[in-house]
């Protein structure tokens, strides 16, 4: 298992096309994709998950990653939320 904090940057948190393109991503490794944002925790490979974290711009997150890729997964995870989702 592997954890590590990101800041989320682009300008209006984790809305819908954001929220998809996390979920595009996820979906692509079979480890679980998990992140704990404010008490909660959300499952990166499913869109109505992560709206419902409710994640704004700035706010820290914790992503989790459990698998037999999930170097794999956290890298490209950790890059996608660093360079904006695609905004």
């Amino acid at each position: 298992m592997l954890s590590q904090k990101i800041t989320v940057n682009n300008p209006s948190g984790l809305h819908l096309r954001p929220a998809g393109t996390l979920c595009n991503i996820a979906i692509k490794y079979q480890s679980l994709i998990t992140f704990t944002y404010d008490g909660g925790t959300a499952n990166a490979k499913s869109v109505l998950s992560v709206l419902g974290a409710c994640v704004k711009c700035g706010d820290e997150i914790e992503l989790i990653c459990e698998g037999a890729d999930e170097q794999e997964a956290m890298k490209a995870m950790v890059d996608a939320i660093s360079s904006g989702l695609g905004e």
